[in-house]
């Protein structure tokens, strides 16, 4: 899966500023950035006496609106889910999924914080990655301005997307993830690409998906 890094922060705090900066840097480096936003509220997204709606409705688990360029999905959920969950869903193609919110998450933080807003960081120091500032804090985590968003992703690139594998391979059993030691990793790629490396018309494998699904 992609690696994620949340963008916390008080609210009004910037940091859909930062992100729509992050967004277009880092894919004009090349890389595919998939975006997920946490809300604290109940929003309401299908429209009501839609069809999505009317089908959400009707008992379906998933209703979905397909255009020739655009995919909305509308599924109702039992619990909040985690950002890695999400990603799984929506982002599993993605190079980096960078979230608004989660602050509660295990994930990559990168903190901004306001002077005027007072009060100290809101991550713990072992999630870190760097804190967009305008005053200097007492943090063992880089500090930059709101106006340095190449250093930023230099330092995403740097720090977190020069270490993942080169093949990035999860298992997952009944939609748990079952973590994976290097050795059984390899193992299991080499023996999928040399499964379907045969199947005419692919010259390369860039992704592989495998589902088993089991009717109890």
């Amino acid at each position: 899966m992609p690696t994620i890094i949340s963008i916390v922060g008080n609210s009004d705090s910037g940091k859909t500023t930062l992100l729509e900066s992050l967004i277009a840097n880092l894919k004009g480096r090349g890389y595919r950035v998939g975006v997920i936003k946490h809300s604290s509220e109940d929003v309401e997204f299908d429209t009501v006496n839609k069809d999505s709606w009317k089908f959400t409705r009707a008992g379906s688990a998933v209703s979905a609106i397909s255009s020739s360029s655009r995919l909305a999905v509308f599924k109702n959920l039992e619990h909040d889910p985690e950002p890695m969950e999400l990603a799984r869903l929506v982002c599993p193609d993605c190079d980096l999924v960078l979230t608004e919110g989660f602050k509660q998450s295990n994930n990559y933080k990168i903190e901004v914080h306001r002077r005027e807003q007072g009060g100290g960081l809101l991550s713990p120091a072992g999630q870190l990655l760097a804190v967009v500032t305008d005053e200097a804090l007492k943090t063992d985590a880089p500090q930059f301005t709101r106006d340095e968003t190449g250093k930023i992703a230099d330092l995403i690139e740097q720090r977190v997307l020069a270490r993942q594998p080169e093949d990035d391979v999860d298992l997952l059993v009944n939609d748990i993830p079952v973590p994976l030691k290097p050795p059984a990793r390899n193992l299991l790629s080499q023996s999928l690409i040399a499964l379907v490396s045969g199947i005419r018309g692919f010259k390369e494998i860039t992704s592989l998906r495998v589902t088993l699904r089991r009717r109890l």
